[in-house]
């Protein structure tokens, strides 16, 4: 630590003994979490005042005395971290300005395919394999620039997105093909994880800046599901309107209007998220504290039912992939929880709640791997086996251990932060799988 660094932690900490009900102990045990995130955001290469800024402002129980104290010692934050609420800058029309024109980007992008074929089958195709690219590249580019990224971070956010163009366009997919369906369903999860990079401001070895991103992530998702609601309602009365005047006109704007605001949304969205911070920011705790405990009874009721009635052997196809997707959603709450989660606050119900959802996720994962096993070794190997094995078992790992951490911290044997930083440290391993399967599992079985 530079003197400097070592100075403003000393004025930091004045700041918060001054606050009622913070003691010594709690102060001890802030400023290691403070030290712990200064050194991640080092790691990245900021300069230690603005490390130690960014660190201030997500110690989450004083985050109003960060707040203040930030405002009093100068807001030099580096620019492309979100900022404190009370410290960000009015969102200027500029920066409206620059979302629309990358919404517009993308929404003329979506339209390539249908202006290179007429034939629907070769339509279908490029979509299947398009779809994700035609957007999600613009949305990383959206934040390479907000972020101000050198044209060396540029090209190797552009990298994935490359490589994932060439192998998903050459490969000689057979007809009918379960990998080819295998890759465009893994793709654009790939590709979510390759706009992380320029999101995070090319500082991806942060825990700060990873968790930065599944906050992102949940908050966008919330933004876009609003705005289709909101598109649903406005398509559906402009079809009503339209129809004296034929098919032809009704079936136009469904067919151009459709994917074009779709694509949009994807980047307004992300806009949303920045500039709307402070009412997500309300919305994320109501959401989590809703569902968590909807999901929580949910679980644990069809875990009892399943082990008490013996039906475990009677998993098909359909049945196992629900159940993975029930385990994807379950990782998802976890994560946006553990976001939308203050890491100086003990233990409460809610936490519990949670261990119980997820511990119930678990007794289910082992009823499913348990049929994914058998039916390998009663009908083979196939592509889809060995995706929705692999899937369960990456699961099943990140929800063991993240039981074991959640148990000691609410039995006050560890702090928060390790259950934070568990999540964070396994999103490398969820981008690797989902790569894996886009891009290897295919040649791997032949393109069948």
């Amino acid at each position: 630590m530079t003197e400097l660094l070592e100075s403003l932690i000393d004025e930091w900490r004045n700041h918060v003994s001054q606050a009622n009900g913070v003691g010594g102990h709690d102060i001890e045990e802030l400023e290691t979490h403070l030290r712990e995130q200064i050194t991640d955001l080092g790691g990245s290469g900021l300069a230690p005042d603005e490390a130690f800024l960014i660190a201030v402002k997500r110690l989450g129980d004083i985050d109003d005395l960060s707040r203040e104290f930030a405002l009093e010692h100068g807001g030099r934050l580096w620019r492309q971290f979100s900022m404190p609420a009370g410290l960000e800058p009015e969102v200027e029309s500029t920066g409206f300005a620059e979302a629309l024109a990358f919404a517009v980007v993308a929404a003329l992008a979506i339209q390539i395919p249908r202006l290179l074929t007429q034939s629907s089958t070769g339509l279908d195709e490029l979509y299947l394999h398009n779809a994700a690219l035609l957007v999600l590249p613009v949305l990383a580019w959206y934040f390479a620039r907000r972020n101000s990224l050198s044209p060396r971070q540029v090209a190797a956010a552009t990298i994935p997105f490359a490589i994932g163009a060439l192998l998903i366009n050459i490969y000689p997919w057979q007809e009918d093909s379960s990998t080819e369906l295998l890759a465009a369903l893994h793709l654009p999860v790939a590709f979510w994880f390759a706009v992380a990079y320029p999101y995070m401001g090319a500082a991806w070895r942060s825990h700060e800046r990873r968790m930065d991103f599944v906050r992102f992530t949940g908050e966008w998702f919330i933004y876009y599901v609003l705005i289709a609601l909101g598109g649903g309602v406005l398509i559906g009365l402009t079809v009503f309107i339209l129809e004296p005047a034929g098919a032809e006109v009704v079936n136009a704007v469904v067919e151009w209007v459709v994917p074009s605001g779709a694509a949009g949304a994807v980047i307004v969205a992300a806009w949303l998220v920045e500039a709307k911070q402070s009412v997500i920011e309300n919305m994320a705790p109501v959401l989590t504290t809703i569902f968590t405990p909807l999901f929580a009874v949910m679980l644990s009721v069809v875990a009892v039912a399943y082990a008490v009635l013996g039906l475990g052997d009677e998993f098909d196809r359909e049945v196992i992939g629900v159940f993975d997707l029930l385990l994807i959603v379950v990782l998802g709450l976890l994560l946006y929880r553990i976001s939308a989660r203050p890491s100086t606050q003990p233990a409460g119900w809610m936490d519990r709640i949670q261990l119980v959802a997820v511990v119930a996720a678990l007794a289910l994962d082992a009823m499913v791997l348990g049929s994914m096993i058998d039916r390998i070794v009663d009908l083979g190997i196939t592509p889809n086996r060995v995706a929705a094995l692999g899937l369960n078992i990456v699961l099943l790992v990140n929800l063991v251990w993240a039981v074991w951490l959640l148990a000691r911290f609410i039995g006050s044997a560890i702090p928060f932060h390790p259950v934070e930083r568990w999540q964070t440290d396994y999103l490398p391993i969820l981008a690797i799988w989902t790569a894996t399967v886009a891009w290897l599992l295919p040649p791997l079985f032949g393109f069948a």
